[in-house]
């Protein structure tokens, strides 16, 4: 965990204002630099393997990181665009409001991912449980409910993890303070485009391959 924090940095403005705006950059860097990347890894390819085997990315969040599901699936969606078709099927189960405040007022609001998943999910498909503290009740029914069905889970995390960092099948953890919401938020959001153009340029890689000429 990271030793910084946005308090310090605020605290620390004997050099003027700018100061802070300088020390936040440079934190972000650093949580960056810590990231399990060989996890990140294991985690794009599991995705290039779930879409060739035409299973289904969820994502789930709330608040903003039910924004950031949102931005994930729009992004995973477009990576696999080729020929105008789309390879990798990524819903963000967050997004459609009916369906999210109905099972809320009538389920409770922590049915409104699992209860989704039953109804969704098959085995092999991928849930990505997105979260900074790790520890919000519907992400963790849905990961149960995950778990039962064959799904493999990812859990994009903040903090120490939480208890989703635990239970998912890979966690990828950005190690701050607790309440640390921007920086962890801004990190999730770099994640997104760090894996969606990865696996983009994979899949066109793959695909000028298959269109090389054999050699006689």
């Amino acid at each position: 965990m990271s030793e910084r924090d946005t308090e310090k940095m605020f605290a620390n403005k004997d050099h003027g204002n700018r100061n802070y705006f300088r020390e936040y950059s440079q934190y972000l860097f650093h949580l960056l630099a810590n990231l399990d990347f060989e996890v990140i890894e294991n985690v794009a390819h599991l995705i290039l393997d779930r879409a060739k085997k035409k299973r289904t990315v969820y994502l789930i969040g709330n608040g903003g990181s039910a924004t950031t599901a949102a931005h994930f699936a729009i992004d995973f969606v477009h990576a696999g665009m080729l020929d105008h078709a789309p390879i990798i099927r990524a819903i963000n189960l967050a997004e459609n409001i009916g369906i999210v405040t109905a099972l809320g007022n009538d389920k409770g609001y922590d049915q409104i991912f699992s209860r989704q998943l039953r109804m969704l999910g098959r085995k092999g498909d991928i849930l990505i449980a997105i979260s900074a503290s790790g520890n919000s009740v519907n992400l963790l029914e849905a990961v149960k409910v995950a778990k039962e069905m064959g799904i493999t889970t990812v859990g994009i995390l903040g903090f120490d993890g939480g208890q989703l960092g635990a239970m998912c099948d890979y966690s990828i953890v950005v190690r701050t303070k607790k309440g640390e919401y921007g920086v962890v938020e801004d990190i999730h959001l770099f994640l997104d485009h760090m894996l969606a153009s990865y696996i983009a340029l994979s899949l066109r890689e793959a695909k000028g391959k298959k269109r090389q000429p054999k050699k006689k």
